[in-house]
């Protein structure tokens, strides 16, 4: 988050737990400083809703808060004029995987497509004037985290190490119910789910050395690209949900009344979340910077609270889907482990970036391709590697790859608790994650 936007979000949430808010809006209305029609605007959008600009706006605002619905897009251009008036691409058209953004021919600037757009949010990074905003879906959330509803954060693998070297998992659970949640889970638990079944799913695809799987797991970009650019290769595609999905889907089974937050380093989560085949599963996503901001608002430092503890019950695979080759490594583990006759033809190639993506599918769409298995990440590094990432995808990367090998598990067809939490899904077996009606909860139609 920009550093003016970043303060003016923690402005706003100090207010709401101090119940100040409406009063707090005006006093930042009537500031002469800044324009008010474009202050209202990017209020609106820091709290998650559209509200247009009027005399009661603090009131509205209160109202669309309180009476939620998340139907907006995520990625909002500012409606006052782009500066990057020029003939050539400019930076945030350039870095658009789907063509998304174009430029007026009168007046130069640029605009965003809105049925090309998936709400990535590449372009926001790279806006040099800030014109670019997502929108922050915390203040609806303070709503329900002060009433009485089970609320859980589901946090990416790719946590490790954002908050802190020294900061646990325990501690980061303390902090989280600190703020109201009832509990915190790693999402890497239900990447272990996706792990066994995207194992079943090669054994399923790949015959031959020659045949080919692209793993669907994780990244909401480069299911984008594949449902947009490369068509033609979506019938090589795993039909898996991402473990995010996974985690809200499966934390509704076991309790149907809580509500999930999922909690990463990705706009294009936000997206992803208000997919139509997706919606409910997660009812709010936040990113790393966002919680960032939220800690220091409340003045919770996880590095000085108590532990809550937990059981042990996510595996080194699970844990290292954060990062590139991640996914590769647990699902060969797991392909090793479970269909042995079946691991000496796992040959993964891993791509990152948007222009790497693009390189390899295009091989794969030529049949160039001399491997069987695709992962791909939209980022640089994988998730670690995401725009709201709190540390560099090196320092990210150690700590993810330590927190892993540090794991009980190496496979998660090893942990009683995963076989205990699968029978209380109905999945009772290897031969149930061959059935579609009993794995239909991990499964998406692309």
């Amino acid at each position: 988050m920009k550093k003016k936007y970043e303060d003016l979000f923690k402005t706003l949430v100090k207010s709401y737990y101090e119940n100040n808010f409406e009063e707090t809006v005006d006093s930042l209305l009537n500031n002469n400083d800044y324009d008010r029609t474009e202050l209202s605007e990017i209020i609106s959008i820091l709290c998650g809703v559209t509200v247009k600009p009027n005399d009661n706006f603090s009131k509205d605002l209160k109202r669309a808060i309180t009476t939620y619905s998340a139907n907006n897009k995520i990625v909002e251009k500012l409606s006052r004029p782009c500066l990057c008036k020029s003939d050539g691409e400019s930076p945030c058209m350039h870095v658009c995987p789907f063509n998304a953004i174009l430029k007026d021919p009168i007046t130069k600037t640029s605009y965003i497509n809105i049925d090309a757009c998936t709400d990535c949010g590449l372009c926001i990074e790279a806006c040099e004037h800030d014109n670019l905003i997502d929108r922050i879906e915390f203040m609806p959330l303070l709503e329900i985290l002060k009433g009485d509803e089970p609320v859980i954060a589901a946090v990416a693998p790719a946590i490790s190490g954002q908050f802190g070297e020294s900061v646990t998992m325990d501690q980061l659970r303390a902090a989280f119910i600190k703020m109201g949640f009832k509990d915190m889970v790693e999402v890497a638990f239900f990447a272990d789910m996706l792990t066994i079944k995207e194992a079943v799913e090669f054994d399923r695809f790949v015959k031959s050395k020659d045949d080919l799987m692209i793993t669907s797991c994780c990244c909401p970009m480069w299911v984008g690209m594949l449902k947009k650019v490369y068509k033609d290769l979506v019938k090589y595609v795993s039909p898996s949900i991402s473990p995010m999905i996974a985690a809200g889907r499966g934390l509704k089974k076991l309790n149907p009344n809580c509500r999930v937050v999922f909690i990463g380093p990705c706009i294009a989560k936000k997206s992803e979340a208000r997919d139509k085949d997706l919606v409910g599963d997660i009812d709010f996503v936040l990113t790393f910077e966002e919680l960032r901001g939220i800690f220091d608002t409340l003045d919770i430092k996880p590095s000085e609270l108590i532990e809550v503890p937990s059981i042990e019950y996510a595996s080194k695979g699970g844990r290292l889907y954060a990062r590139t080759g991640g996914v590769s490594i647990a699902v060969s583990d797991a392909v090793q482990e479970m269909f042995p006759e079946k691991y000496k033809l796992f040959n993964a190639i891993q791509c990152h970036g948007v222009a790497d993506c693009k390189k390899v599918l295009n091989a794969a769409q030529n049949g160039e391709l001399k491997t069987n298995f695709i992962e791909g990440m939209g980022c640089v590094g994988g998730c670690v590697g995401g725009p709201k990432a709190i540390v560099s995808k090196e320092q990210g990367k150690i700590a993810v790859d330590d927190f892993a090998l540090a794991s009980s598990y190496k496979v998660p067809t090893s942990s009683d608790i995963m076989l205990d939490i699968l029978s209380r899904m109905d999945i009772n077996s290897l031969e149930d994650f061959k059935d579609h009606e009993k794995i239909k909860i991990f499964e998406r139609d692309f």
